[in-house]
């Protein structure tokens, strides 16, 4: 699987979006000040995000970005796609002419790994994540930072 660094900061942004939705909108400058992701990749991320209906924005002072849906009914495999990273371990991309055009030995053994990747990753929710304790801690020690 190539999980490029557009899933894993979609999945990142998408974590801290939930952490500090409570108070409102969050804004993609405080979402890219604590989790030192550029300001104009969190635009185009956020963007896909909010087609996707993951999210949507409010405009105006006071605005930002908040979730559409709960955070137990958002999964980690939805925020992947969102953001258009196949969650492919094949070299083909699934089209079997991945040996001089031809099914390669292997591909049934990637195309499974395919489907338990993706099983895992429907199975992990926002929720999950957001309430795990060792992403509260982080979350955290990143506030303390950026409030420095």
């Amino acid at each position: 699987m190539r999980l490029t660094t557009k899933g894993r900061f979609a999945v990142t942004a998408m974590i801290d979006l939930a952490l500090h939705g409570d108070n409102g909108p969050v804004t993609l400058a405080g979402i890219s000040e604590r989790q030192k992701i550029s300001l104009s990749y969190l635009e185009q991320l956020f963007g896909k995000l909010r087609r996707s209906n993951l999210v949507s924005s409010v405009r105006g002072p006071g605005g930002g970005y908040r979730l559409m849906r709960p955070m137990n009914e958002v999964s980690v495999a939805d925020i992947i796609l969102a953001v258009d990273e196949p969650i492919d371990a094949t070299q083909c991309k699934g089209k079997e002419n991945c040996h001089n055009d031809q099914r390669c030995m292997t591909h049934g053994l990637w195309t499974s790994l395919n489907t338990k990747i993706r099983d895992y990753l429907t199975l992990v929710t926002l929720e999950q994540l957001v309430t795990s304790p060792k992403v509260k801690n982080v979350s955290v020690l990143q506030d303390l930072r950026v409030h420095k």
